[in-house]
Order: structure tokens, then C-alpha cells, then sequence
């Protein structure tokens, strides 16, 4: 063999490695010695390279870039990394589909996760949202039960139509969201050409104290552009990563996909006053009412050069929040501030946020220590407690108070719906926007839901066609009728199966 001349292989611990073939034997037919370290370094580290798979949005794809302030916002946001027209923060964003494994195919019908992380001089700030401006519930209690019911059944192991109808149709709440999944822009056409939204309601502070409820929004700059059935079915079996290499792709290409940001913003009093409960995940707002201001754009321009240490590893939170930008009482909200941090704690370790790819820009400087992971200097000889009299320790900036989170007038503690919107009005949005929509959406929608609803138990389907039809009679009857179809046609096919079976036995 001719000399090598790329660096020497070491082990883990920086050995040099003379053989990467054989393993140390006695003589050439022997048992393997256990003084082997290479080999027990090599197969150890083998045995768990596989961290816990994510719970939801296991299957992802990511990139880095920049955000760009584009408009002023300073009278609404102190958060520094908005202070100035022009200013630039390095940010890296994570798409992923929502409910399958890591293996399964990226054109599945599905809501797609779209979290944005911004590298600010404040801190990490986390902007974790979906493709989709509302959500199938708003209440976190009922979060396991719908996720449960988008994987596998129990006992066999399989994806089961009715799990996923009969949690739906008892919760009307989700048919907004069941909509859109079911529209043409359940299945979009890669990542690129697809929106994102903050979802939830937040609250953004000035500099004076003053606070509004907002909810954020990035639109693709090449435009929306979804996939039909037949494409997306077509590309699971053909090119089931197809987002993953279409973002990848393009982006070496030179192409760098790009998204404007903008923000509704809402005065505080108006809460007390809106017709629905503001803060409900499941309902948008007026964009007439509150319109769109722009503030920002990011693109993104760079592939991760390790999948593992940078996408798989990212981990995205809510509760990461810089000054200026604060949570709000929308319940799925409050749940995600501790659900997202548990799970990366489990998935990563107490000591994620030192992963190169979550670490802030600016130092951490806390009285934290010790743990599994611990990969930095973990505070050298500075004091592990706080107050303490040592100088030069990390202290509190009183002079830079949060502001507290917005609190309605009184009301006893207890498992309740707000009282101003106990009767809540689950199907006046949804029907607007089936009204809203071109024809050829309208008959795909149905057709969408008509295939996947055909599949549950007719109790179970019956009364997702009523939740529909509270939403839109038209939608209701039209979704009856292709679902009798459906039924009908699958019976006759199997039926005339079986008598082709008989006569060939």
C-alpha cells in the first residue's frame, strides 16, 4: 500500500491505531484478548451511538443561516437582537413532520414542525412553532392522549384510522386544524415552500414596560407550492426523503430559501374584550383587525456538516425567551414551557444546553454544575451556590425585570374553561375557511378526508361528519356522500375478491 498522508487514526482516548482490520488474537486462529482497547473503545461506543428517538417530529431536516431585521419593531420588542433596522442573527432552523418514526417518509400527511433558533447577544431565543397558525387542541392535559392516537395501536402495532377518528370527533376543537391537515397543504412540497407560524400567543414588552399580545408569522418567499395525494403516496415509496434532499440540495445550489417575518400585535386591554378567548390555540385572529406588520427575513445558506451533532441534537425550547419576549396564558404554551426541557433532559442530558449547537453565543454564567455531559469547564473554581461573597461570581440584574405574566381579574383555582367563553365556538373559523377556499381545494379536502375517514368504524365516522357539518352544511353533505362512496366501492371490491377466491380454490 502506498504511505497515507491523511491524519493518524487514533481510539477515543487519542492512541494511535496501528490496525483497523484485525482485532488482537493469540496467534492467528485464537480468542480475542481483552486487553484489546481499541476493539472495546469501538464496539462500546457502537452499542450506544443511538440516542432516545423524539417523541413527536422525529423525522427532520435542518440548516443554518441568518435573520435580518427588515422593519422597525423597537416600539412594541426591547429584545436586542430587533434594536436596529439591518441587524443580522445567526439562527438555525429544524423542519420535521410531526407523528412518524425517524425513518418514515417525509411526504406523509402531516403537520410539519418549523423551529427557528436565533443565536442572540441575550441569549438563545426559540421561536418553535408549525406549518399551520392553530393547533388540534388547547389544552396540554389532552396532548398524550392526541399524540397517542397519531402512532400506533397498542395491541397490534399499526397505524388505526379509528384511534385516529375516534379522539378527533370527540374533540370538535380540532376540526380547524383536521382541515387544514386534510387541504392541499397537509402534504407541501418540501420544506422550502411551505409557512411557518409562532402558533401560540405571546407577549412582546418595549423598553417604556409597555406590553402586546402577539402571534408570529414567517411566509415563504418562493411561495407556496403542496403536493397532491397521489405525488406525496407516490414519493413515500419512491423518495422518502424528499424534503430532507430537496433543502439540502437547494441550498448547494446556491438557491437559499428564505421566509419574511411578520407580527399581529395586540393591545392588552383588547383581551378582556375579543369575541373568543385570544389565547385558544385552536382559533386565529382577524388579520383586518389586527393586520400584519413586517419586522424581519431569514435565510438560510448552510448545511449542517453533521447531521448527528447538529440536527439531531438540536434541541428546542419555548420557555427560551430573551428580554422583551415573554409567554402569555395560552395553555398548550404553559404546558410546552415544561414538556420541551423534560424531554431533551431525557433525550440529551441535564447538560443539553452545552451541546455546540444549543450553546448561546454569550457565556453561561451560573451556579449549575456537575451532571452527565458536562463538557465545559463547569465553573472552574467559582463557588456552586448563590448569594455568596466572592467577587467576581454571576449575579441578578434587578435593573432588568421581566415583566409578570398577564393575570385575569381573580377567579378560584380549579380544572376550568374561562367563564367569558364557557360556550366555546369551535366551528365558525373552520367553516369560514372551507368557504374561503378555491373549488379544486374544497374537492380535494373532502376527498383527502373521505379516503382516510372510509377506513374507521361508521359510529366513529358519523360523528366526524356531524362535527363537520356543524362547521359547514354543504361540507357536511358533500363529505357524507364521498364517504358512502368510498364504503361502498371498498365493499363491492371485496366482495367480488372473495368470490374470485372461492372459484379458484
Amino acid at each position: 500500500m502506498g504511505s497515507y498522508r491523511g491524519p493518524i487514526l487514533t481510539n477515543g482516548a487519542g492512541h494511535p491505531v496501528s490496525d483497523d482490520n484485525n482485532s488482537v488474537t493469540i496467534g492467528e486462529t485464537g480468542s480475542i484478548l481483552l486487553e484489546d482497547f481499541h476493539l472495546l473503545d469501538k464496539l462500546a461506543h457502537f452499542d450506544r451511538e443511538r440516542i432516545p428517538e423524539r417523541v413527536v417530529h422525529a423525522k427532520g431536516a435542518g440548516a443554518h443561516g441568518y435573520f435580518e431585521v427588515t422593519h422597525d419593531v423597537s416600539d412594541i420588542c426591547k429584545a436586542k437582537f430587533l434594536d436596529r433596522v439591518g441587524k443580522r442573527t445567526r439562527c438555525f432552523t429544524r423542519f420535521s413532520t410531526v407523528g412518524g418514526e425517524s425513518g418514515s417518509a417525509d411526504t406523509a400527511r402531516d403537520p410539519r414542525g418549523f423551529a427557528v433558533k436565533f443565536y442572540t447577544e441575550e441569549g438563545i431565543y426559540d421561536l418553535v412553532g408549525n406549518n399551520t397558525p392553530v393547533f388540534f387542541i388547547r389544552d396540554p392535559l389532552k396532548f398524550p392522549d392526541f399524540i397517542h392516537t397519531q402512532k400506533r395501536n397498542p395491541e397490534t402495532h399499526l397505524k388505526d384510522p379509528d384511534m385516529f377518528w375516534d379522539f378527533l370527533s370527540l374533540v370538535p376543537e380540532s376540526v380547524h386544524q383536521v382541515m387544514i391537515l386534510f387541504s392541499p397543504r397537509g402534504t407541501p412540497d418540501g420544506y422550502r415552500f411551505m409557512n411557518g407560524y409562532g402558533s401560540h400567543t405571546f407577549k412582546w414588552v418595549n423598553d417604556h414596560g409597555k406590553a402586546h399580545w402577539v402571534k408570529i408569522h414567517y411566509k415563504t418567499d418562493q411561495g407556496i407550492k403542496n403536493l397532491t395525494t397521489e405525488q406525496a403516496d407516490h414519493l413515500a415509496g419512491s423518495d422518502p426523503d424528499y424534503a430532507t434532499r430537496d433543502l439540502s440540495n437547494a441550498i448547494k445550489r446556491g438557491e437559499y430559501p428564505s421566509w419574511t417575518f411578520y407580527v399581529q400585535a395586540m393591545p392588552l386591554e383588547d383581551a378582556e374584550r375579543f369575541d373568543w378567548d385570544p389565547f385558544d390555540l385552536t382559533k386565529v385572529w382577524p388579520h383586518k383587525q389586527y393586520p400584519l406588520r413586517q419586522f424581519g427575513r431569514m435565510v438560510l445558506n448552510r448545511n449542517p456538516a453533521n447531521y448527528f451533532a447538529e440536527v439531531e441534537q438540536a434541541a428546542f425550547s419555548p420557555a427560551h425567551m430573551v428580554p422583551g419576549i415573554e409567554p402569555s396564558p395560552d395553555r398548550m404554551l404553559q404546558g410546552r414551557l415544561f414538556s420541551y426541557d423534560d424531554t431533551h433532559r431525557h433525550r440529551l442530558g441535564p447538560n443539553y444546553l452545552q451541546i455546540p449547537i444549543n450553546r448561546p453565543i454569550n457565556p453561561q454564567s451560573n451556579h449549575q454544575r456537575d451532571g452527565l455531559m458536562t463538557v465545559n469547564e463547569n465553573g472552574g473554581a467559582m463557588p456552586n451556590y448563590f448569594p455568596n461573597s466572592v467577587e467576581g461570581t454571576p449575579a441578578p440584574q434587578p435593573q432588568r425585570p421581566d415583566v409578570h405574566m398577564y393575570q385575569s381579574k381573580g377567579g378560584a383555582i380549579g380544572r376550568k374553561v374561562f367563564k367569558k367563553w364557557q360556550e366555546q365556538d369551535d366551528y365558525s373559523q373552520p367553516g369560514a375557511l372551507f368557504r374561503l377556499m378555491p373549488k379544486n381545494e374544497q374537492d380535494q379536502l373532502i376527498a383527502n378526508l373521505a379516503g382516510h375517514m372510509s377506513a374507521a368504524k361508521e359510529h366513529i365516522r358519523r360523528r366526524e361528519i356531524e362535527v363537520f357539518r356543524r362547521c359547514d352544511a354543504e361540507l357536511g353533505r358533500r363529505l357524507d356522500q364521498a364517504i358512502a362512496d368510498k364504503v361502498r366501492g371498498a365493499s363491492h371490491v371485496s366482495v367480488n375478491a372473495g368470490n374470485f377466491a372461492v372459484a379458484n380454490l
